[in-house]
């Protein structure tokens, strides 16, 4: 396989789950995408900003490409406060993210399309080691998906939309009534593994 072919690959799996973080946003409300739903606020809408940041760093400023727009700064890199880069404000719209996050994708192709794979960048205010291209964006990739992750069970927290996709979204077939009976079929297991029998 020839380098642009593999490019051609990892870009499409980025794209993946940039797609799928945005079909988790479709016909909620503005609480629903951004009202915590986990112990440690974990939101739809702060996802979206979260991995913006993270292509601006990864696929923009470690390649000598800072991004023109405004971008949420992570506060992990130092660059903000503890999780502002996880949670969306009241004054910052969803078309501002998600526009913000569409942006983003085209200056971080442009990257991609531009740079082969082997050429070596550095994180600002990183390790003195450079970063190739092809593991920066195998980071990406695996970051996006992994919260990507997180955007699959906060949706389903939301309103009980699943899947990958919002056609063909590789989950098994059946009704409510199927799922239910799944779900209670699991909790009897662990009740039963939890009592040793």
């Amino acid at each position: 396989m020839s380098a642009p072919d593999f490019t051609t690959d990892l870009q499409q799996y980025v794209q993946d789950a940039r797609d799928a973080f945005l079909w988790k946003l479709e016909g909620l409300s503005e609480y629903d995408i951004r009202g915590p739903r986990t112990p440690t606020g974990t939101n739809l809408l702060g996802l979206v900003k979260h991995v913006t940041g993270a292509e601006v760093l990864y696929l923009g400023e470690t390649f000598g490409r800072p991004f023109a727009g405004a971008a949420p700064r992570l506060w992990i890199a130092g660059d903000a406060e503890p999780n502002a880069d996880l949670w969306a404000t009241a004054d910052e719209s969803r078309e501002e993210i998600v526009e913000g996050y569409r942006r983003v994708w085209a200056h971080s192709d442009e990257t991609i399309r531009s740079l082969p794979l082997d050429t070596v960048g550095r994180i600002p205010g990183g390790p003195r080691t450079g970063l190739t291209l092809h593991r920066a964006l195998v980071h990406v990739i695996a970051e996006t998906h992994r919260h990507a992750g997180h955007a699959d069970v906060v949706r389903e927290l939301v309103d009980g939309a699943v899947g990958q996709r919002q056609k063909g979204g590789n989950m098994a077939p059946g009704d409510q009534a199927w799922w239910e009976g799944h779900r209670d079929r699991v909790e009897r297991a662990a009740r039963e593994a939890e009592r040793g029998v």
